[in-house]
């Protein structure tokens, strides 16, 4: 009897501190009293498996919210455009060749080690190696010397004055990385070791990423969740359904299925007009794309109204590679004679170039990227108006990045990001010189432009070089530019802290999960 009171006693004492625990957590969360969820894993449906996690040399978007969530870089990009810190607490221009960073003291690599200045010229020396194929090697074109002035200061050194290299270090592609891991394994593109506030866990290929808390995080209070896992998901309606259901907490999905949300409590939608773009990229060092004619021809077939409305019901504006998020950087595209449709000239065109009867064209997609699958399937309706005659081939996307670096394509469909700067948006993929230039185009006028804009220092002056530059660019078409849509992250209501935006659309620091 006496063992059956204790039991009572000790079973009454748990439920008390169990309640005044509870009480007390309830009351820690303010005014509403939401209680959090015992278990703060974050669930993402996303739409394609990562093609390479080194953020120095994979470019795609898939891989990138990836990155982002492990690696960081010296400075950061706010909302409005603004340059703040990041890895670097400070910084100063004693002149406009000479950039010193002041490097927060206590940051910790995910392997315990602290980071610091020689972990940054390691890693801006690993960029510029050309025999390391990193993307963001033009970032660095004006640099010539990188100099540890002691642990946590770093000079750069430049030839010239180089406007955008602020805005440069806000890039992925420019994470700070640990020396002994990349030596260790190669390269970063199975394995990773940054200082962001996640860590990566285990990677299961084509299933899912999971990425645990970086208890040693250098922002006291970050990150509130424990984990997060990315589900591996291609299937729209899969993660519609998941969602529903609440197997994941948040994902991405097509405006088209606002209807089938709207009015469920427990699914919340944000949206944000993007600085992504879609687009058709020729390869120029094949016929019939190396004549102008022929690719002007092609971007008067296209009926950029009817590519918004068929692929992102009608929620996305006409756009060039600077698009209009960027304000006053971005050329009012609407004014240019190459997006509006004219068949009569585009066929006038094609017939000066010699192809009067048309031609025959396979357009390269990522078949996990179902808006540019989309896209291409409305292009080939649009190009049979003027005769030309495509098809569709579609690559896995680690495949499709591959044909992508090597050229390996006739034309090719994708969607690109713009960066936080208009140079990064222009001579980054166009400049003769720019690092993801893989098209095969090169022009005097236009490189002249673009590297002007580069050491102007007069905001004016550099919009005036770069809304030239993107006339320029039109005219000769080695990309043709199609749509920046809105994007919508629908997410489970229970959710709060995430705010995506333009400039930093997956940040998950301050996330919570209720119950």
């Amino acid at each position: 009897m006496k063992k059956i009171a204790w039991s009572l006693f000790f079973c009454f004492l748990a439920l008390s501190l169990f309640a005044s625990g509870k009480q007390e957590a309830t009351q820690k969360v303010g005014p509403s009293e939401k209680v959090l969820a015992a278990d703060q894993t974050l669930i993402i449906g996303t739409d394609a498996e990562p093609a390479g996690i080194d953020p120095h040399k994979s470019t795609s978007f898939s891989s990138v919210r990836v990155t982002k969530k492990i690696y960081e870089t010296l400075v950061q990009t706010d909302a409005n455009m603004n340059i703040i810190p990041g890895l670097a607490e400070s910084w100063e221009i004693p002149e406009n060749t000479t950039y010193i960073f002041n490097l927060k003291h206590g940051v910790r690599f995910h392997n315990g080690r602290e980071m610091t200045a020689g972990d940054v010229k390691y890693s801006f020396d690993r960029i510029m190696n050309p025999e390391n194929a990193c993307i963001a090697k033009s970032y660095f074109k004006a640099v010539s010397d990188i100099t540890v002035v002691d642990d946590y200061t770093v000079k750069l050194s430049l030839t010239e004055p180089y406007a955008p290299l602020l805005s440069y270090l806000t890039s992925v592609y420019t994470s700070i990385v640990p020396k002994e891991v990349v030596e260790e394994n190669g390269d970063l593109m199975q394995v990773a070791c940054g200082t962001g506030p996640f860590m990566l866990e285990d990677w299961v290929p084509d299933n899912h990423i999971t990425f645990k808390k970086n208890g040693a995080y250098h922002i006291s209070g970050e990150p509130k969740l424990d984990s997060v896992v990315l589900m591996v998901m291609p299937d729209e309606s899969s993660r519609l359904a998941a969602l529903r259901t609440g197997a994941v907490h948040l994902t991405t999905l097509g405006s088209q299925n606002i209807e089938l949300v709207k009015n469920n409590p427990n699914i919340v939608l944000k949206s944000y007009q993007s600085k992504d773009y879609t687009f058709l990229g020729f390869n120029m060092n094949i016929e019939p794309f190396s004549d102008v004619r022929v690719r002007q021809a092609m971007s008067l077939a296209v009926d950029r109204s009817e590519l918004a409305k068929i692929v992102f019901n009608g929620d996305a504006v006409t756009s060039g590679p600077v698009p209009p998020a960027f304000g006053k950087w971005a050329l009012d595209v609407d004014t240019n004679d190459f997006f509006h449709q004219d068949l009569d000239r585009a066929k006038e065109l094609l017939k000066e170039a010699g192809y009067k009867d048309g031609f025959d064209v396979e357009i390269t997609v990522p078949s996990s990227y179902p808006e540019v699958v989309s896209t291409a399937q409305v292009l080939i309706q649009q190009f049979g108006k003027i005769d030309i005659r495509a098809t569709i081939r579609q690559l896995e996307i680690g495949q499709y990045v591959d044909a992508w670096k090597k050229t390996d394509h006739q034309v090719m469909a994708g969607k690109n990001g713009s960066g936080t700067d208009p140079d990064r948006a222009l001579s980054f993929f166009f400049n003769t010189e720019g690092s993801a230039n893989v098209w095969g185009f090169s022009d005097k006028a236009f490189d002249d432009l673009t590297n002007r804009a580069k050491v102007t220092t007069d905001t004016d002056e550099r919009v005036v070089l770069y809304l030239d530059a993107q006339k320029r660019l039109f005219e000769l078409s080695p990309n043709l530019f199609f749509n920046a849509p809105m994007k919508y992250y629908f997410v489970r209501s229970n959710v709060e802290g995430f705010n995506p935006n333009a400039f930093n659309a997956e940040d998950l620091r301050e996330v919570v999960i209720y119950e």
